[in-house]
């Protein structure tokens, strides 16, 4: 049925907008540019053109004019605020209704990680990246004093990031301490940047660190969740005290050795370039391959290639039995082993020869 008093009934969804987009745009541009359109309009006589001149009549966008037999435009900003405040609202109601089931769920969560039950059921596992992430973001918004985690890799996402920014800015909102551990090549994004000036701003710290290290993060040091799979689709939760704190142990550890991303300046990154340079020279010795390596580095093999390239005109050799035997001289040369004779050199192998993948 038709409403012909221009009171909208209130809610419109998608299929009401595709519809004025299309169908009803093109009514209502003919009205405007005749001034009206009649009743008996043989454009308005196909049963498929009645649900978009219906849907016009009951916004209000034509007005039908009894007395004269036709339908008249009115201008679209008389009747919009009708149409789009209404709207705005059941998306706040939305946003207020879901925030509250959060912290509904938030508080069963307290619940269950300080049962007996979390202690009989230490681990659980968690298939499928949409499942970790919807498990993370309710353990991230449960956290109420501190949240740990570990980053490898280098480089993240953008996505990836703006939804983690919005996610640690809540956190660091309520009061929470929040700590990040990256590699030195996360320095080297952009998007990281942003992202690590952006939360700093809030109160997070963050460092770096040269070595390889596995994601980890610990919220109020009641759960932590780790991966279980090379390709990140299982992970693990555990809420047994005893293994969070010995997986706390591990990053207090890592956090001392790290550089803090916000410091800047020629002596930080000549320190930086000086760790990257002697762990290459420390995987190079360790005959990982190139891959391994690059990962270890949370670069790209391409990236590392250049690490190698960089040491050959360093150390002024084309390949790379020449640069294991140049650094065993030169570190033949710092010191005197007990076991070596006098003049006689160290004998290095091809380094690479025998790739043992990661370690």
């Amino acid at each position: 049925m038709t409403r012909e008093s221009g009171a909208p009934r209130g809610t419109y969804g998608a299929e009401d907008r595709h519809l004025l987009e299309t169908g009803a745009a093109r009514i209502y541009s003919n009205a405007v540019a005749h001034g009206w359109l009649t009743e008996d309009d043989p454009r308005l006589a196909d049963d498929g053109v009645r649900p978009a001149l219906d849907l016009l009549l009951d916004i209000g966008l034509l007005r039908h004019d009894e007395t004269a037999r036709r339908y008249v435009p009115t201008d679209p900003a008389a009747v919009q605020a009708q149409i789009v405040v209404p709207l705005g609202q059941q998306g706040a109601d939305l946003l207020a209704e879901s925030a509250r089931w959060a912290d509904a769920f938030s508080e069963l969560g307290q619940v269950f990680r300080t049962s007996p039950r979390a202690a009989v059921n230490p681990i659980t596992e968690i298939h499928g990246l949409d499942n970790i992430n919807n498990f993370l973001a309710a353990a991230v918004n449960d956290t109420r004093t501190e949240m740990l985690t570990a980053q490898p890799l280098g480089r993240r996402p953008a996505g990836t990031l703006a939804v983690a920014e919005e996610r640690d800015v809540k956190l660091l909102n309520r009061g929470a301490r929040m700590r990040t551990l990256y590699q030195h090549s996360a320095r080297h994004s952009p998007a990281t940047r942003e992202y690590v000036a952006d939360i700093t701003a809030h109160g997070a710290e963050v460092r770096t660190l040269d070595e390889f290290f596995r994601r980890l993060i610990v919220c109020d040091r009641q759960v932590a969740v780790v991966p279980a799979s090379d390709n990140h689709e299982v992970a693990i939760a555990i809420y047994e005290k005893s293994l969070i704190a010995y997986l706390v142990d591990i990053f207090e550890r890592a956090w001392e050795r790290g550089q803090p991303f916000t410091v800047s300046g020629t002596q930080a990154e000549r320190h930086i370039a000086e760790d990257v340079r002697a762990m290459t020279i420390r995987l190079l010795v360790e005959g990982h391959s190139d891959p391994a390596s690059a990962k270890r580095l949370g670069v790209s093999t391409r990236t590392y290639a250049g690490y190698i390239a960089a040491l050959k005109d360093e150390y002024d050799v084309q390949t790379r039995f020449q640069l294991g035997y140049a650094m065993g001289r030169d570190d033949s040369q710092r010191s005197t082993p007990s076991s070596a004779t006098p003049g006689e050199d160290v004998e290095i192998g091809e380094l690479d020869a025998t790739p043992d993948g990661e370690r």
